[in-house]
C-alpha cells in the first residue's frame, strides 16, 4: 500500500512516497504549497528526519530503501546520479558518458527531470558544461540551495 506524507522543511514542503519498504518519490511542492498536517508512516518519517539532518549540515550520505521506477535509460542515468560525490557537479555530458551514450547530453536532462526521488538521486549536482546550473524540476531556486548547502559543508 502506498503511503503519502508531506512535510515542511527550511527551504519548502516536501512529499514524500512509499511502500511499506521503500522510497518510491521525494518531490519539493510548489513555493504557494505549505505543508499540511498528514498522516506519516515511519518510512516517511526516517527519509524527513535523514532530509533535515542534510538541510543542516549533519548529513552527506542518505540510508533509505529505494525503489525507482522509469525507463532502463532513465534508471541508468539515476544510477550514475548517485555516484556523484556530495559537494561535487558534473555535467551532462559527463553523465551521459558514464552511462555510456556521449551524445545523450539532453537526453540525460530529461530523464534528470523526471527523477522521482530528489535530493537523495541527486539531480541537483548536475550543471552545464558551461558552469550554468542548467534546470531543475522543482526549480532552480531550490537547485540553487542544495548546492549552497553542499559547498557550505565542504
Amino acid at each position: 500500500m502506498l503511503k503519502k506524507s508531506v512535510y515542511n522543511t527550511k527551504i519548502g514542503a516536501i512529499e514524500i512516497h512509499c511502500t511499506e519498504k521503500h522510497i518510491t518519490y521525494i518531490k519539493f511542492l510548489s513555493d504557494a504549497t505549505k505543508a499540511k498536517n498528514s498522516k506519516s508512516c515511519e518510512l516517511c518519517d526516517r527519509a524527513i528526519i535523514q532530509i533535515h539532518e542534510y538541510l543542516d549540515y549533519k548529513r552527506t550520505q542518505f540510508d533509505l530503501p529505494l525503489s525507482l521506477e522509469g525507463t532502463d535509460f532513465q534508471k541508468k542515468v539515476w544510477r550514475a546520479l548517485c555516484t556523484i560525490p556530495y559537494g561535487k557537479t558534473v555535467s551532462y555530458k559527463t553523465i551521459a558518458k558514464a552511462i555510456g551514450n556521449p551524445n545523450a547530453a539532453r537526453a540525460v536532462g530529461m530523464a534528470n527531470n523526471k527523477n522521482p526521488i530528489q535530493i537523495v538521486v541527486p539531480c541537483h549536482r548536475v550543471i552545464g558544461s558551461d558552469g550554468s546550473l542548467g534546470g531543475y524540476a522543482s526549480g532552480i531556486k531550490i537547485k540553487q540551495q542544495l548546492l549552497a548547502i553542499e559547498n557550505g559543508f565542504n
